[in-house]
Parts: structure tokens; sequence; C-alpha cells
């Protein structure tokens, strides 16, 4: 017999009253379809398809789209196309492995290519390898998932109604409204078809330039070289579309960020500093420039070597911040962990279905193998045998990871975003200040404190997401122990899919290149460089950033969100900017709030569309260029008119997106 739903039970989203209890869609007395071959062999495909795609878009423009909506649509639409009953618990499955996709394309992004930034300087010195990528990313994923299970009941049940759970939300009602759903894999894919055509007709053939600038013209040019003012704007539809899931709000601080680097900062230092050379943090990259003044250097060079930095203090800080606020969070899940560690079991109570994880004693039994093969990998592959070097590498992994788990699962659980290359900026500069102390320095310590980075950065990006699985599960009623099974697979797939696509795309480009931004790996690479080479870090810069964050936090405005602002380039904020306004533009039009909502969700689900269309076809692009074929009009992008042209192409995408969320 079929079971249908159409919404969750009235309490799904509000605190409960005292002595009251949520009851999910799938009985807790009843056993359900959730692990079949159907649901793990889509996973895994979706877990494939998806950390392909997000991490070309990462590395492209630094920002990693959460795989979990664009997946439960998918899921729903296979359901309803093959005529599967009774398939909700099977499409949690299918969600929970593919979504490892994303978080595990999160951790390793954002340092492993790092490696090659600096293998591109310095050559032989540093070796790389695909196993490199593959264990760090994997080992670190693990990690997350075992660290996170013993908090899964604070968050998602102790706090239920408490924490908003925005992606889980989303995630979840396209999951139960599943005939509407059906609908909305049409939506997506039309999204996505039109969205990957015009990045791939960008990227492959070059008929139109990827950005838009005022560095176009006599005067444009003369402003940009005089003054070091210039705006840039990158026309991509999967940038558009992940502005339009970041929301106005977001996309504005962001923006605000950028603004204040790129109108202020660096035409400030160009007016008042024109006649210095500030080589005190770099002088090595300078020297190869000619140890160029101020006002001799590009806006782009004093971004590089200046702006940046500040950018860096900022996103430092708030990871600061955030473990700060989120002390009683790990209190509070600690103790109740460690009552269920210590506490003696009544053998005649049963543990409902809806709230059995994997068994304490699994758990803890699991983290000391993962920590063990974790000190065996910085042993044998990047400590060359060094035992002490070994022992202070995982204990500052270990502990980093854990103490940082809870924040990001708390940042997710309040507004869906995981500061997590904040939090790894930190772990960095720990790393490597530990690490020289104890005798680990130059390219060798680069490479170790990059891999130390890339584990941690996995498990929290790891944790982050997957309590946005567990929230799911506990909305509808699957079970949990099943969902934590299943995403050791998902993060075996995603972390060899992931080392495979960075390999080709270093291959292809090179991340030195400036055609893939990888702003998160360059940030990584800037901010050890200086401390395992004996270079004394630019502090005072990093100081600035730290003060801004405080300021910024102390006046109630996202300072993680300001900082990845200024620390990204403007051509990749801007757009943000452009999708968050179309975002508020499409839900604010009529007068009749329901209809508002709808043409809100059909655009979620349009960018959704342009996010994956346009990052799976970018890859597609790459692995064409990887092959030798190269038809790219590069002697047309180098004329000013494929701006023009680039900048017509955008509008005409943007009123596609505006018309087709009120059909």
């Amino acid at each position: 017999m079929e079971e249908t739903f159409s919404s969750l039970p009235e309490n799904a989203f509000r605190e409960l009253k005292p002595d009251e209890v949520y009851n999910p869609l799938l009985e807790a007395g009843k056993e359900y379809k959730e692990v079949t071959v159907w649901s793990v062999l889509w996973g895994v495909l979706m877990a494939v398809i998806f950390s392909a795609a997000a991490a070309f878009l990462g590395l492209k423009v630094g920002q990693v789209f959460e795989a979990a909506i664009p997946i439960a649509i998918i899921a729903v639409g296979l359901s309803n196309g093959f005529k599967r009953k009774n398939s909700l618990g099977e499409n949690v499955i299918i969600q929970s492995i593919g979504a490892s996709s994303g978080v595990i394309v999160a951790g390793a992004i954002f340092t492993l290519p790092a490696l090659y930034i600096l293998k591109a300087k310095y050559g032989n010195a540093m070796e790389v390898s695909f196993l490199q990528v593959f264990i760090s990313s994997l080992l670190g994923g693990i990690l997350g998932v075992l660290f996170l299970i013993p908090f899964r009941k604070y968050f998602v049940k102790e706090m239920h109604g408490k924490y908003p759970f925005p992606e889980a939300t989303a995630t979840t009602q396209v999951l139960v409204s599943g005939e509407k759903s059906g609908d909305q894999a049409k939506t997506l894919l039309i999204a996505g078809i039109i969205g990957g055509l015009y990045d791939f007709i960008v990227a492959t053939f070059g008929w139109w330039n990827e950005n838009f600038t005022t560095q176009i013209g006599h005067l444009g040019n003369m402003v940009v070289d005089k003054a070091k003012l210039v705006f840039r704007i990158n026309t991509g539809s999967a940038i558009l579309g992940l502005g339009y899931i970041v929301g106005l709000k977001y996309a504005a601080i962001i923006c605000a960020g950028s603004a204040l680097v790129w109108f202020f900062i660096i035409p400030g230092m160009n007016l008042f500093c024109g006649d210095m050379v500030l080589n005190q943090w770099n002088p090595a990259d300078l020297a190869a420039l000619g140890n160029p003044t101020i006002s001799h250097m590009t806006a782009d060079q004093i971004f590089k070597f200046y702006a940046k930095s500040i950018g860096i203090g900022g996103i430092a800080m708030s990871g600061i911040i955030g473990i700060i606020r989120s002390w009683d969070v790990i209190k509070s899940a600690i103790s109740l962990a460690a009552k269920e560690i210590g506490g003696k079991k009544d053998p005649n109570k049963v543990e409902p279905r809806t709230q059995r994880d994997l068994s304490m004693k699994t758990i803890v039994i699991g983290s000391l193998l993962a920590i063990v093969a974790t000190f065996i990998f910085f042993l044998t592959g990047v400590m060359q045998g060094d035992i002490l070097q070994s022992i202070v590498a995982i204990v500052l992994v270990a502990v980093i990871a854990f103490l940082f788990t809870t924040v990001a699962a708390n940042a997710i659980a309040i507004v869906g975003s995981n500061p997590v290359s904040g939090m790894t900026l930190m772990t960095l500069i720990i790393a490597s200040v530990v690490m020289v102390a104890v005798g680990l320095k130059g390219t060798a310590g680069m490479v170790a404190a990059l891999i130390m980075g890339g584990v941690v950065c996995t498990a929290l990006s790891t944790a982050g997401g997957f309590i946005t699985d567990l929230k799911i599960g506990y909305w509808i009623g699957t079970t949990p122990r099943k969902q934590e099974r299943w995403k050791f697979l998902g993060l075996v797939v995603s972390a060899a899919t992931v080392g495979g696509v960075i390999m080709i795309l270093d291959k292809t480009y090179g991340f030195t290149s400036g055609a893939l931004a990888a702003p998160q790996a360059n940030a990584m690479a800037a901010v050890i460089e200086p401390l395992m080479n004996g270079v004394g870090a630019p502090w005072l810069l990093y100081g600035i950033g730290a003060v801004l964050a405080i300021v910024l936090t102390l006046c109630g405005v996202s300072a993680l969100a300001f900082a990845l602002g200024m620390f990204i380039p403007m051509e990749l904020n801007a757009p943000l900017l452009v999708g968050g306004a179309l975002s508020w533009y499409v839900s604010t039009r009529t007068k009749n709030k329901d209809e508002n909502n709808a043409r809100a969700e059909k655009g979620t689900l349009i960018a959704s569309g342009f996010i994956a269309g346009g990052a799976l076809m970018g890859v597609v692009s790459a692995i064409i260029k990887f092959g030798g074929i190269d038809v790219f009009a590069q002697n047309w992008i180098n004329n000013e008119w494929s701006q023009i042209v680039s900048l017509i192409a955008y509008i005409i995408l943007i009123t596609y997106f505006v018309k087709a969320t009120k059909k």
C-alpha cells in the first residue's frame, strides 16, 4: 500500500511545548525502504556528478554550492518517473550519500590546490600526488562524521525549533512534496541546460568574454592606470544562480567588503603611499617585479600583495569569534554525549528506530582508528618518518577538528553557511607556528601544514554538511544509523572524484594562470609561505582585518561575509549582488504573498539549475581542453568588444530568469 504525505507536522519548525513530542512522517514503530540498491547506486552517481561540478565551480569562483536541494529534486523526479512507491526513505539516503560531494569539495579545494600553487613556484622541491589529496580528504571526512554523531541529538532533537536549519528545511520540503517536485525536476533540468550551454560557450568557444569591466576605452584605461580604480563583474550563469541562493542580505555584505578594498583601500594606497616600496612582507615576489613603488603596481598587484591580507585577518578572526560564541554549545553537546557513554542502559528500554545512532562504542573505536590512520599517513606520507612532528601534527588536527566541529554545525543550523575557510586559516597559522617550533620548515613544512589544514577543513565541512542530512532525516523519520553508515561510502567516492578533478584542472589550466581563482587555496598558500620561510608575515595587515571583524561583529554585521568580500576578487563578488537583487525582485513584485513565495521557489529551482548546469559544463569544457582540443577564440576575447557582447548576453540571461519565474 502506498503512503502519501502532503506536508510536515504542524510542530516541525516551532519549539515544542512541555511534554510535547515531535512525531515524524515515517512512524518510529514501522520499517520503511531506506537502504536499497536503487538508493545506494543513485546516491553514488549523484556524489560523482556533483563532486565534479562543485569542485570546478569552487576552484573557479571560490564558492561551493550545496548539492542537497538539487539532489533531492532529482531523487524525487526519478522516483516519480520510475513509479516507485513509498520512496521517501530511499530519497533521503540518495540525498545523504550524494551530498557528500559538496562537503568533501569544500574541504579539499579550500586547501589542497595550494600544494599545486606552491609547487608551480618551487618546482621539484615539492611533491604532490593524487594519494595525498585523496587520503587527506577521506580521513578528514571520516573524522568529521564520527566527531559529529555524538552531537546529533543535541542539534536535531534537543534544539528542535530553536535552530532554523534553512537548507535542511528547503530540502525536506522538496522531498515531502513529491508530486510537486516532479514538476520542479523539469524546471531544474531546463534551467540546467540553458545555464550549462551559456557557460560552456564562454569557456570552450569564447564567443564573449566571461567578465565585463570598466577597463575599456581610453578613459576607462586611464582611470585604472592613474587612480587604480576599476569595476569588474563575471557574467556567468553559475555565479548568478549562486547569488540568488545566497540572497540579497549576505550578497550585499560580501560586496560591501569588496567595495571597501577596490574603491577605497587600493586607490587610497595609490594616493597616499604611491612613492613607497612596501616589500617587507614579500621581498622575493616584489623583487621579481623589480621592487616597484605602489604607483607603478597594477590594482591587481596591490590587491594581491596587500589588500587581500586584510581579508585574511578578518576571516581568521571570524573563526575565533565563532568558537567563542559556540562555547556553550560545545559544553552542552559534550555533556549530552558523555551521559550516553557513561550512563547505564535500561535493558527494558528500546530506542525508537528514528533515534538509533551508531553505538558510542563504535564511534569511539572508529574515531581512534581514524586518528591512528591519520597519524600513520602523516608519519609515512608527509613528515618523512619524524615521529615527534607526526605526534604534534595529529594532536593539533584532532583537537582543532573536534573543537570546531560544533562551530561548523552551529553555523549551518543558524544561517545555513559554514565559515570553514576562516576556521581553516586559523588552523594553518597555528599549525605553521607550532610545526616551525618543532623543526619543520621550508617546502616540507608547507606541504605538512597544508595537508594538516586539508584534513581539518574537510572534517569541519563534512560535520557542518552532515548535520543538515541528519536534520532532514529527523523531520522525515528515517533511521540515523543508516544515514551514518552509508555516508562513509559517499565520502570515499567524493574524495576520489575531487582528487581527480583537481589534478585535471591543474594540468589543463594551472592554479597560477589566473583561469582558476581558487581564492581560499591562494590564501592558504599566502599565509603559510612566509611563516615556513622565516619571513615575517604581514601581521599588521592581519591585525587590521581582525579588528575590523570585531567591530563588524559588535555592530551585528556578518564579519565572515564582509571579510570574504575583501579577500575574493571583485568580479566574483559583484554577480552575487546581482543574483541577490534578483532574489529580492522576484519575491516582492506582487501584493499576493503566496504568488511571491511561488515565484521565489521557482527562482530557487532556476538558480540551482544554473549552478549545476554551469558547473558541470565547466568540467566538460576543462576535460575537452585537457584532451588537447582548443577552439577558444583568444584573439576575439582580447578585443574590448567581447566585453560589450558579454554584457548584452548577461542582460538576456537575467531577462530569461525573471520571465521564467512568472510562468
